[in-house]
């Protein structure tokens, strides 16, 4: 008895630790498909002057407690709105739905929008814009918040990484015109994880 224990205690603890490293190997290859776009001349937000000096942007260590799951609540009838930006562009989005979670015991409720206009193109009909602000706003990433890219569930949940959090194309060149964070998506606790400021 106590060797099938021990049995089962062993292989959970290898099947953790498959799942713990494929996990963090699925977010260096973010990070350096990111890296790869930023040094790419023809996608790149940076300006010439800092391409030419590009090396990598500058992450969180990775942490797995800031991937949660997330109940996933569909608006019906959303009312379209007018999201507003770092110019005088107001594109137009809706609340798709309502994500809810918890974090160190707490319960928090985001926003998670929808574009109208990417929503007719097939390559992004099934994208979702999560833009939030959080306390390390200013201090250690970009002051404007950051973005997480999700994709319309097939449930009632959803996954929000935050380690895949980054930064608005107006954190590295002033000539983006950049959606502003709605304030109820404003996070009161920091987020360590995804990318930090650029300078």
């Amino acid at each position: 008895m106590k060797t099938a224990i021990l049995i089962i205690t062993v292989t959970s603890f290898f099947c953790v630790k498959t799942y713990s490293q494929e996990y963090r190997e699925s977010i260096i290859k973010f990070q350096n498909d990111l890296n790869q776009e930023y040094k790419d001349p023809k996608e790149s937000p940076l300006t010439k002057k800092d391409r030419k000096h590009f090396e990598s942007l500058n992450f969180f260590s990775i942490d797995e407690k800031y991937k949660v799951e997330a109940k996933f609540e569909r608006v019906e009838n959303a009312v379209p709105f007018q999201m507003k930006t770092t110019t005088d562009r107001l594109p137009t989005y809706e609340v798709y739905g309502i994500a809810t979670f918890m974090f160190d015991g707490k319960e928090y409720s985001l926003n998670i929008y929808q574009s109208h206009r990417l929503r007719e193109m097939e390559e992004y009909k099934n994208h979702l814009f999560l833009p939030f602000t959080d306390a390390t706003n200013e201090d250690e990433t970009y002051g404007g918040g950051r973005y997480i890219d999700l994709e319309i569930p097939d449930s009632d949940s959803i996954v929000i990484d935050f380690n895949k959090a980054y930064n608005p194309y107006c954190a590295y060149n002033h000539i983006y015109s950049c959606p502003i964070p709605p304030g109820e998506n404003d996070l009161p606790f920091p987020v360590k994880a995804g990318v930090k400021k650029w300078h």
